[in-house]
C-alpha cells in the first residue's frame, strides 16, 4: 500500500490558508523536540508568492522556534504540492535543508489539514483551533491510512487551552532545542 500513488489537494487558495495552523498529531521527527508542546506554524504570503513559515514549539518553557519559506514545487500544477526551506542552525542559519509539503486533505473550511510529503516518513493533523474533533481527528487518520502512511507512528502533539503568545515566556536564543532534536531528546 505505501507505493500507492497519493492524492494531493488541488486548487488550494494560498490566500485563505494563510495564518496560524496548530500541529494536533504528527510523526516524530528529529527536527522537533520529544516533549515540546504548544508546536504551531504561521503562514505568511510574500508579495514575491512565496510563503514566510514561523514554526513555533514550546520546550521546557521555552520557546523554540525556526523561519523559512515555502513555495510551489511545480509552478504550473495546481497540486497542492510545496517545498519548504529552512537554514540551519537557527542560531546561526547557513546550511538550506528543503523538504517537501504537500496538502493531502484541506476540509472546504480551511479548518483542518493533512500534510504529508512522498516518503511517508513525515505526517502532519493541522487544525486552525488548538484542539480537534475526535471524530475528524479519527477521520483524518483513516485518510492518512488510506495513502499508505503507518499511522501507528503517529503522536498527539499537547495543546493548551490558551496556547502563548510569540512574546510569552523565554526564548531558546541559543537553538538548544534545535541540538536536542537532532540528539533526539
Amino acid at each position: 500500500m505505501a507505493n500507492k500513488e497519493m492524492e494531493v489537494v488541488k486548487g488550494v487558495n494560498l490566500e485563505r490558508y494563510m495564518g496560524r495552523w496548530y500541529e494536533i498529531a504528527s510523526f516524530p521527527s528529529r527536527f522537533q523536540p520529544k516533549n515540546g508542546m504548544n508546536t504551531r506554524a504561521t503562514y505568511t504570503l510574500r508579495e514575491d508568492g512565496t510563503v514566510n513559515v514561523l514554526n513555533e514549539t514550546w520546550n521546557d518553557g521555552k520557546r523554540g522556534y525556526i523561519e523559512g519559506s515555502a513555495y510551489k514545487a511545480d509552478p504550473n500544477s495546481d497540486e497542492a504540492k510545496l517545498k519548504v526551506k529552512f537554514y540551519v542552525p537557527p542560531f546561526l542559519p547557513i546550511i538550506p535543508v528543503v523538504g517537501d509539503y504537500w496538502v493531502l486533505y484541506l476540509d472546504d473550511d480551511y479548518h483542518h489539514a493533512l500534510i504529508g510529503q512522498p516518503t511517508r516518513k513525515y505526517l502532519w493533523i493541522l487544525c486552525r483551533e488548538p484542539h480537534l474533533d475526535d471524530e475528524i481527528y479519527n477521520q483524518l487518520v483513516q485518510r492518512a491510512r488510506d495513502q499508505g502512511y503507518d499511522v501507528s507512528k503517529l503522536q498527539k502533539t499537547p495543546q493548551s487551552d490558551s496556547p502563548p503568545e510569540e512574546d510569552e515566556g523565554p526564548k531558546d536564543t541559543k537553538g538548544i532545542w534545535w541540538f536536542k532534536s537532532i540528539l533526539g531528546k
